[in-house]
């Protein structure tokens, strides 16, 4: 059983209406509420492609209620740790004259002491029953950075493999606990204070050689629509067979959490980085940011992305 843990879980509240404008007032003529957050997506994507999941964190209030619900009704098992304040809401309301979206993200909840504690009780006995731990995204007021150091410290005690996928002192912290996986977010620099080039820069895998001095087994940098490994033996970068194809087909590696989902199977399994870079690529290419994949555009890009050493 794979278990992500989302400690700043949201509800994804989606608005359509037509003609926005500022000090105006329209009918909204679509309306969604889904469980967000990067974790969750994780989950979401795993359960798509019939991996045995488990969705673990923070949830609280009315809004968290909403989470556990929704999951449920995809057939995604929840086990979140429930909090005194309300977990938080992103807003995004789309024009559908214009197409232009506007996002709102609340800020997470302030977590005390004694629930983190609960949490920590609760994350330690699923260790017993996980074959990895996925520790995804942000974290809410109250939690130090270290905190995904501490959990990635209790699963190598209990001999179970870490992906880890933050970024800022939280990554950094968490890196030094020999994480078996590492994908920093996005445009991040790799280690607060590294001096390590971000990942949009001509020399992006060398933030992950600043990773793999601080103890990371593994790490996967993604960069706009390509994605670069760097272990201690070898180096690839994965991409679509023609660079046209983003323009053409609308291809992107819009979701994070997908790629993440899409990396964790592989290196469970043992597949090597080219096989595990195809199938991770183009699942992030064929998901959106909740971790909906669609299927067949799966199957049509899975064998159009080209998988090459760097050096």
């Amino acid at each position: 059983m794979i278990v992500t843990v989302t400690l700043n879980a949201a509800l994804d509240v989606s608005y359509e209406a037509e003609g926005l404008s500022w000090q105006s007032t329209r009918d909204v003529s679509w309306v969604r509420h889904r469980a967000g957050g990067r974790g969750v997506a994780v989950a979401r994507v795993l359960h798509t492609f019939g991996h045995e999941v488990l969705a673990a964190g923070l949830v609280g209030g009315t809004t968290g209620e909403l989470i556990k619900e929704d999951l449920g009704r995809s057939g995604i098992p929840v086990a979140f740790t429930g909090i005194g304040r309300e977990s938080r809401r992103v807003l995004e309301v789309s024009d559908t004259s214009s197409g232009r979206t506007l996002r709102l993200r609340e800020p997470g909840p302030y977590v005390t002491t004694e629930e983190l504690g609960r949490f920590a009780a609760d994350y330690r006995r699923m260790l017993a029953e996980a074959t990895a731990i996925v520790l995804c995204g942000t974290l809410p007021a109250g939690l130090p950075p270290e905190i995904y150091g501490s959990l990635a410290t209790y699963a190598a005690e209990a001999g179970v493999p870490v992906i880890l996928n933050s970024g800022g002192s939280t990554l950094g912290y968490a890196a030094s606990r020999r994480p078996d996986l590492v994908v920093p977010d996005p445009g991040d620099d790799a280690v607060s204070g590294s001096g390590a080039p971000r990942a949009a820069d001509d020399g992006y895998l060398a933030a992950g050689d600043a990773l793999l001095r601080l103890g990371a087994a593994a790490v996967a940098i993604p960069a706009d629509n390509h994605v670069g490994v760097v272990t201690k033996v070898s180096r690839w970068i994965a991409s679509f067979a023609s660079p046209e194809l983003s323009a053409l087909d609308g291809v992107t590696l819009a979701s994070p959490g997908a790629l993440v989902a899409g990396l964790v199977p592989g290196l469970l399994l043992g597949w090597s980085w080219p096989d595990l870079l195809r199938h991770a690529v183009a699942v992030a290419a064929a998901a959106d940011p909740s971790g909906t994949v669609n299927l067949a555009v799966y199957e049509r890009l899975v064998d159009r992305v080209t998988v090459e050493t760097a050096g």
